[in-house]
């Protein structure tokens, strides 16, 4: 017999282990090559549609990284994110925490899509969440990054509901306890949201969300947050800026998929208080440094746990359908 109090500690270590089951059990689901019997050119055809995208604007690269995060992190990598609101509802896109989703990042699933349809023999065969999935691969190898398969075999999802968001994604004032249990309940480990953590580094991040390190009245900066780095956001981001106007979360290597983002936080130069905290807390700043000197350590890392991310809650079966078109549900 156990004992109620070894239940008890055991909680939030159960609560991990079925996490990790669910994400087993979605990635039996996945697999390489899924549609080689029914449009086997799927990979390059998305490819080429980013590779035109890309060509258009860099910002298409963090745009997109940034959509897959919030699609798999809020009910799974379903592509909900992509659904356009209605008269009669509001769609998860348009949650507050959402506005911060740039255009290009939708733009550019709604084009690969376009080209995945304009083969006869594809059409309506390729699930939107598998083209989101595929297409967020391709812009990272684009900015530099790695270039790794992609597990494929995601079914749209069938709903997509703004209150579905709440509490679901991380603001930039999360501690490390509050992020490592929300990455925890979506089965990935403090290296995994460490890791993941560089996609801001080709990110971007509006004034009002660093503001307060800043400049807060009369208090003083964030004295976490470089001096250097200070005095440059006080000058992109001067008293009463419009809120639309972004920076780049790396200020070093703004347009390559690297591990700079790292070695920033080393210096004090995460834009995020969520960032730094990384490097300051010493419980993540080990990771930070291993991920930081090494190049391959970092890019091994970080396939690792996006792979491991894309297998959050994949619909199969009558839990979904591929859409005709992203923005609507069928």
């Amino acid at each position: 017999m156990v004992a109620c109090t070894n239940l008890r500690l055991s909680a939030a270590a159960l609560l991990a282990a079925l996490a990790a089951a669910a994400t087993v059990c979605s990635a039996q689901q996945l697999r390489r090559n899924y549609y080689a019997g029914v449009c086997p050119n799927v990979e390059s055809i998305v490819r080429d549609a980013v590779t035109k995208k890309y060509r258009e604007t860099f910002i298409t690269v963090g745009a997109t990284v940034h959509l897959f995060f919030h699609d798999c992190f809020v009910e799974g990598c379903d592509a909900s994110v992509v659904v356009a609101s209605t008269p009669n509802s509001t769609a998860e896109k348009d949650h507050p925490v959402n506005l911060s989703l740039a255009g290009d990042g939708f733009d550019t699933v709604i084009r690969a899509k376009a080209a995945v349809d304009a083969v006869p023999r594809c059409r309506n065969r390729v699930s939107c969440a598998d083209i989101l999935a595929m297409a967020t691969r391709d812009a990272i190898a684009l900015a530099g990054g790695p270039s790794y398969a992609v597990e494929l075999g995601r079914l749209d999802g069938l709903s997509s509901a703004a209150t579905s968001v709440d509490g679901k994604l991380a603001p930039p004032t999360f501690d490390l306890d509050q992020l490592t249990a929300l990455f925890a309940r979506n089965g990935l480990s403090r290296a995994d949201m460490v890791a993941l953590s560089a996609g801001h580094t080709v990110g971007f991040a509006h004034c009002g969300t660093f503001a307060a390190r800043i400049r807060g009245g009369a208090a003083a900066p964030d004295p976490t947050l470089n001096r250097s780095l200070v005095e440059k956001l006080a000058a992109w981001c001067p008293d009463g800026v419009d809120p639309r106007v972004a920076v780049t979360m790396d200020v070093v290597t703004p347009r390559v998929f690297d591990n700079q983002y790292f070695r920033n936080l080393q210096v004090g130069m995460g834009l995020l208080a969520s960032d730094q905290l990384l490097y300051t807390d010493s419980r993540s700043r080990p990771i930070v440094d291993a991920l930081a000197r090494s190049s391959v350590a970092f890019e091994r890392a970080f396939v690792e746990a996006i792979t491991k991310m894309g297998r959050i809650g994949v619909k199969t079966g009558a839990q979904g359908n591929i859409r005709r078109n992203c923005a609507v549900l069928n």
